[in-house]
């Protein structure tokens, strides 16, 4: 039996962000909303990678999953595939960053920064990153996204922002110990994810497959939800077949 998917959306986001890809997987799909989001609880106390990782961990369905993060969730699935494998079965990294360089550091920590001293201002300015004019996303879908973030709890996305702007080097020195299949995927214009850091999981990652998807930016969820959904079902297809001929040869 296929283990369930499992879907962790970025920071500012919840489980909304994956309607799209739920609608064309052709699986059945559960998004969960990582902590601080949506409906669960705000945060209230700085967070680590660890502490999101383990409150993720205790709200995953019984046995292993195929865990789909993305960007924020993306460094957290690295994490439970590093130290909760025995309940990862696979794991798909969209839109990662990955041991960023001091200069990459530098740019999130301005973001960082932005969005403390001017939470909306902020906001308009991911939007503008991730739509930027010309998108082929619909109007009805960036103004989605807008509102998502604009909801936020203030002092929970920046708890939860501060991870994804340090959350690379908790978990970057560990990445050589998962060992676990992964795919690391993202837009081949994606300003923040960036190929190269894709490039770097598939590097530090053993049995890692990297794919950079043309012409797509961060949102790939839902920028070019078929060419992830494709993805997906051909990684899926290719770690099954291998685990086939490994119960065969064992």
């Amino acid at each position: 039996m296929t283990a369930p998917l499992v879907l962790l959306h970025g920071v500012g986001l919840d489980r909304t962000m994956w309607e799209p890809f739920v609608e064309q997987i052709g699986t059945s799909c559960i998004a969960l909303d990582l902590p601080g989001h949506g409906s669960r609880p705000p945060l209230r106390r700085p967070q680590t990678l660890r502490t999101l990782a383990e409150d993720v961990l205790a709200r995953l369905p019984e046995g292993r999953v195929r865990l789909v993060g993305f960007s924020l969730g993306a460094l957290i699935g690295q994490h439970l595939a590093r130290f909760a494998p025995e309940r990862i079965a696979s794991l798909v990294c969209v839109s990662s960053v990955c041991r960023r360089t001091p200069e990459e550091a530098a740019r999130v920590e301005e973001r960082l920064r932005l969005a403390e001293a001017d939470f909306p201002g902020s906001a308009e300015a991911s939007i503008e990153r991730w739509y930027p004019a010309g998108t082929s996303v619909p109007r009805d879908v960036v103004d989605a996204t807008r509102a998502t973030l604009l909801s936020c709890d203030v002092e929970s996305y920046l708890h939860a922002y501060t991870v994804f702007a340090r959350g690379d080097r908790e978990i970057g020195p560990e990445l050589e110990g998962i060992r676990i299949p992964v795919l690391a995927i993202t837009g081949e214009r994606d300003p923040g994810s960036t190929p190269e850091m894709s490039r770097r999981l598939g590097a530090a990652i053993p049995d890692c497959e990297v794919r950079i998807v043309p012409g797509a930016r961060h949102m790939l969820p839902v920028e070019d939800t078929a060419a992830l959904v494709a993805a997906i079902d051909e990684f899926t297809t290719r770690t099954a077949q291998k685990g086939n001929a490994h119960d065969r040869t064992s």
